[in-house]
């Protein structure tokens, strides 16, 4: 055998030294991908409240609080609308939260990076109290009835089945765990007592683990049994900004089909000025511009004149909440409010679809009883119907879905359901499964439609506006209206708002940012669940799948649909059965990453399969061609 020539030589050398630098590539590369799958963010509240951290988009999900009280005894936690004077925002990777509670004030700061969360956390006492201030973390029983704590000086270690959380803090800390309402509760002590004036610091640096569930889910939809029709997505339109709101109703109603408004009848204003007021005229002009583009339109009144209230009770400037009218002056208070529409009706070619009070069972401006509400309804609908207004009433309009005992006495009276055109409550809070189908029911009760007059999820939102750029919101606002779609199958879901106000935009000063004025994450989920094709048919499915939400219409007339799905958890593949014979379906995902990124698959027989990222919302839109 002969010897290798040098130039041979040479070669081999460089080949060994070719094959170990890419083998070295492809190291770094791999540890890369690696830490790019197990990078985390954690997800916290305006009001402070951690609800966990995501790892590869799985939720390793529990409940942090900032606390003065004492365990065991009298407490106040932060949550959401407890705590007035919150200040939220971003900073880079960094939350920031400054609150008040009773007796002492918190800043706290949660740092995501690759691996861990940091948090900091301060305390000082406002006053001396013999109650302490603390950090909680609440542990449902889902994942953590096995839980087990263990406490090492600066270390408290988690472990149960699925979960598995660290806690290493800066200094030694004193901490306890107790049961409540179910939950197993850590509390770390920042302050024994409180003494005015004195200060508590501590810093944690938090990793998590758990059981990615990223199994594939499987939807099947059945096309036979439609419900409720779903008209589209809507929006409130009320201006309260008359610099900012143009250009965000602009952007909204040229790239979203809006398929319902809701505008302002400025009583106070009308009653004052009439149509020589300016608001007067601008909230016309609005209402005006979406009948043109031929959707219904409701009117709500939010301000009474003060010549209506009851004697003594005084109108403060921009509103007070939770005041009577004057039951002597019905006929006055009645003839304004119709002189009102008709102006809409001969001035501006407007006649109004639904009335309401905003929130009258809590008096977002006027407030009722229940039988007041329902006796409202049945004179002033029969004022309506005697001055030849088309306009119907709207039962409810309630704050939020926990009120629903308000609409009892008039969904029992006859008389009141003839002038009655939709059953209508805030999305706020309380939107448990079983409220929202007892809201479903009663509108079905008096076979008139059910519209969520306002949509979203945090009513005190507009005092920390960073929150709505927030991917954590928009999930939890997708999740809600996908819930809403399937269990309660309104008309139509109307965005608070499609004005400046709670924005779906930022730039241009809206929501504290200079920049150009661009859609946030909300937007495109919302643009994504307006392309539902008008009219379509709520239709019932059947999800496998805990951590995914999914809401299904068809309009078997023109014969397209929509599916919507939040996947709210790790990526996984989706199998979806019971479609129409389509050939192709095309997709729409948004997430943090990706705004409406739009695709296509095949179907075959009624089936299809698509990818659904981590932490993203999902549309199928489904046609024959």
């Amino acid at each position: 055998m002969s010897k290798s020539s040098p130039s041979n030589q040479i070669s081999n050398g460089m080949k060994r030294i070719i094959a170990f630098v890419i083998l070295t590539i492809q190291c770094v590369w791999v540890m890369a991908q690696s830490n790019m799958e197990n990078t985390v963010h954690s997800e916290v509240m305006a009001w402070s409240n951690i609800t966990g951290v995501r790892m590869d988009g799985e939720l390793i999900d529990f409940e942090s609080a900032l606390c003065v009280g004492i365990p065991g005894g009298n407490m106040e936690k932060t949550g959401r609308e407890r705590q007035s004077n919150v200040r939220y925002h971003r900073n880079g990777h960094t939350q920031i939260v400054d609150i008040p509670l009773h007796g002492a004030h918190f800043h706290q700061e949660v740092t995501d990076s690759n691996l861990q969360v940091r948090i900091k956390l301060s305390a000082e006492a406002d006053e001396t109290l013999q109650e302490g201030a603390f950090f909680s973390m609440a542990f449902t029983p889902k994942y953590y009835s096995d839980a087990k704590f263990k406490t090492s000086g600066k270390k408290i270690t988690v472990r149960a089945k699925e979960r598995n959380l660290t806690l290493e803090f800066n200094k030694k800390v004193t901490s306890a765990v107790r049961q409540e309402n179910g939950n197993k509760v850590l509390y770390v002590t920042l302050m024994p007592t409180l003494k005015k004036g004195e200060k508590a610091d501590l810093e944690a640096l938090l990793t998590v683990d758990g059981t990615r569930h990223d199994e594939t889910a499987n939807i099947h939809l059945d096309l036979m049994k439609p419900g409720a029709r779903f008209a589209g997505f809507g929006g409130n339109f009320r201006i309260q900004n008359p610099e900012k709101d143009p250009e965000v109703i602009d952007y909204c109603l040229k790239n979203m089909r809006v398929a319902m408004g809701r505008v302002e009848f400025p009583w106070a204003s009308w009653a004052e000025l009439a149509k020589c007021d300016h608001h007067v005229n601008e909230s016309a002009q609005m209402a005006a511009r979406l009948k043109r583009i031929g959707i219904p339109v409701v009117v709500s009144c939010w301000f009474p004149p003060q010549w209506a209230l009851e004697p003594g009770l005084q109108r403060g400037k921009g509103g007070v909440a939770a005041l009577r009218l004057d039951k002597t002056k019905q006929d006055r208070i009645f003839e304004s409010m119709v002189s009102f529409l008709e102006f809409l009706r001969d001035d501006y070619g407007v006649e109004a679809d639904y009335f309401s009070f905003n929130e009258s069972d809590i008096g977002i401006d006027v407030l009722h009883t229940p039988q007041e509400h329902c006796d409202f309804i049945k004179s002033f609908g029969q004022v309506l119907a005697e001055h030849h207004l088309p306009t119907k009433m709207l039962l409810g309009d309630n704050s939020d879905a926990t009120t629903i005992d308000f609409i009892k006495p008039a969904l029992e009276d006859k008389d009141a359901q003839r002038y009655i055109g939709a059953v209508s409550f805030h999305s706020w809070r309380g939107c448990d499964d079983e409220t929202l189908r007892r809201w479903r029911d009663a509108a079905r009760s008096i076979n008139v439609p059910l519209i969520v007059g306002e949509g979203s999820t945090d009513a005190a939102a507009w005092r920390y506006p960073d929150i709505f750029k927030e991917s954590t919101f928009a999930l939890n606002e997708i999740n809600l209206y996908t819930r809403l779609c399937a269990i309660c199958q309104p008309l139509s879901i109307l965005q608070w708002q499609l004005t400046a106000d709670y924005s779906l935009l930022q730039g241009n000063g809206i929501l504290g940012d200079d920049g150009p004025l661009r859609p946030t994450q909300r937007f495109y989920n919302l643009q994504q669940l307006a392309m539902t094709p008008a009219d379509a048919f709520a239709i019932p499915l059947t999800v496998d799948k805990e951590n995914v939400n999914a809401a299904a219409f068809y309009n078997i007339v023109r014969r397209e649909g929509a599916l919507h799905i939040v996947n709210n958890g790790a990526a996984c593949e989706t199998f979806i059965t019971g479609l129409p014979p389509v050939d192709s379906a095309v997709v729409f995902v948004t997430n943090t990453n990706q705004k409406a990124e739009k695709s296509e698959v095949e179907v075959s027989m009624g089936m299809t399969e698509i990818d659904m990222p981590a932490e993203s919302f999902i549309t199928v839109l489904f046609s024959f061609k």
